[in-house]
């Protein structure tokens, strides 16, 4: 069975249906807003309710992901939402009349960056935040939720990360997403599913008509149910680069959830912009994403996550691919293969940030390099540099205030003390 010809969809009506949903979902969010902590110590003017705040961050040691400095006594000075100055307190007079937020004992670091998480609620948008995810790149929901949250984190910063959105996934076997745009509908027909030029090209453009940043697709079955295989190829070489094309002509970049040797590498040539999860990646796709500048998403924690279960198949699972996988993050630092931090959180559980940096640490990274797989490099693939990763004048006033030095002990991450948000508290 063959798709009717049709042009790609308008965007403009459904769109303006999608910022309608975030609207109210932001209106339930402002309901659920909570109050500073008691840490900061307002000035004589009267506290705003403003999206984008002013704050000083002061006493602190701060941290610079990009060369590694460590500045004592350090002030961080944020207004309307954006770094002013950052430095030592001796370098300048402390402005007055700004919010404080006391750092005296304690680390000052840029708010971190999920490079694969999945966002479908107000709660686990704001949870991301709170446990340190000041910035995140969605790997796809199943009815265009994410879009929705970064319009929500737009409105309203405390409650959602600043976010990528993937919209729904380009699957052979999209399930429930058919019923996520009436343009999508006529995919349930297909026999065999979303497999052909016509229909790949279908969702791609859907997602991008309604807002989507990036596509995300797959080359293997899932990992995370026990009956699947995630060695087993789901899309070819030929059918991968169909969809690389359709989201170029968008101007998108793709995410491809990858297991197997030969699945990696087929993605890989296809021209995506980061393998996901990539557990037998091998040396001659290492070389070629080094080459093309090829991110890679591990994350660990979501195969360490499999370890846990109760499920004894996906026991077991994690348990073989988790040494597999940091064998293949150190290989890919060897060759000089970008790495991003992503936690894979989904389904109302959301991961620390922080607990995949102590992964990437674990699998020999230095604790600088693997906070940078948290802070510019997953900046650099979310194509947001020179606004997250860092604490700089013009950055996004985003910080995490943790206990102990991330440099000596990186589980501190997993336990922020303090997330700014845009200048305000979370």
């Amino acid at each position: 069975m063959c798709l009717e010809p049709a042009p790609p969809p308008p965007s403009r009506l459904t769109r303006r249906g999608v910022l309608a949903g975030a609207a109210a979902l932001a209106g339930t969010a402002a309901a659920l807003s909570t109050a500073g902590p008691a840490t900061v110590r307002p000035t004589g003017r009267a506290h705003q309710a403003a999206p984008y705040g002013d704050l000083l961050i002061e006493g602190g040691t701060l941290l610079d992901p990009v060369t590694g400095e460590v500045t004592e006594d350090a002030v961080v000075v944020i207004r309307s939402g954006k770094v002013d100055r950052a430095g030592p307190r001796r370098s300048g007079a402390v402005p007055a009349g700004l919010p404080r937020l006391d750092a005296g004992g304690q680390w000052v670091l840029p708010g971190l960056v999920d490079a694969h998480i999945h966002l479908a609620t107000v709660g686990e948008a704001r949870e991301a935040v709170i446990k340190g995810a000041t910035s995140a790149r969605s790997g796809s929901t199943t009815f265009y939720q994410d879009i929705a949250v970064r319009e929500l984190a737009r409105r309203l910063p405390v409650q959602a990360p600043r976010l990528r959105a993937a919209g729904v996934f380009v699957t052979p076997d999209m399930g429930d997403s058919v019923l996520a745009d009436p343009d999508l509908a006529p995919l349930a027909a297909l026999k065999g599913g979303v497999r052909s030029a016509e229909a790949l090209r279908r969702v791609v453009d859907v997602n991008v008509a309604r807002g989507a940043d990036v596509i995300k697709t797959r080359v293997n079955e899932r990992a995370g149910l026990p009956d699947q295989d995630p060695l087993s190829q789901v899309y070819s070489y030929e059918q991968l680069a169909e969809v690389v094309t359709a989201a170029r002509r968008g101007g998108k970049g793709v995410l491809c959830h990858s297991y197997s040797e030969q699945g990696c590498h087929d993605a890989v040539r296809a021209g995506i912009r980061s393998l996901e999860h990539g557990v037998f990646v091998g040396e001659r796709t290492l070389h070629e994403m080094r080459s093309r500048g090829t991110y890679f998403t591990p994350t660990l924690a979501a195969i360490a996550g499999l370890a846990e279960s109760s499920d004894p198949v996906l026991a077991e699972r994690g348990r073989t691919y988790l040494p597999v996988l940091k064998d293949a993050v150190r290989a890919a630092r060897e060759v000089g293969v970008p790495l991003a931090a992503g936690t894979d959180s989904s389904g109302g559980e959301v991961t620390p940030i922080g607990h995949e940096v102590e992964l990437m640490h674990a699998a020999g990274l230095s604790p600088l390099d693997a906070i940078r797989t948290a802070t510019t490099n997953a900046a650099r693939l979310l194509g947001l540099s020179g606004t997250v990763g860092r604490l700089a004048p013009g950055c996004a006033g985003d910080a995490l205030v943790v206990g102990a030095d991330p440099l000596s002990d990186v589980s501190a991450l997993s336990r922020p003390v303090r997330v700014v948000r845009a200048g305000r508290i979370c």
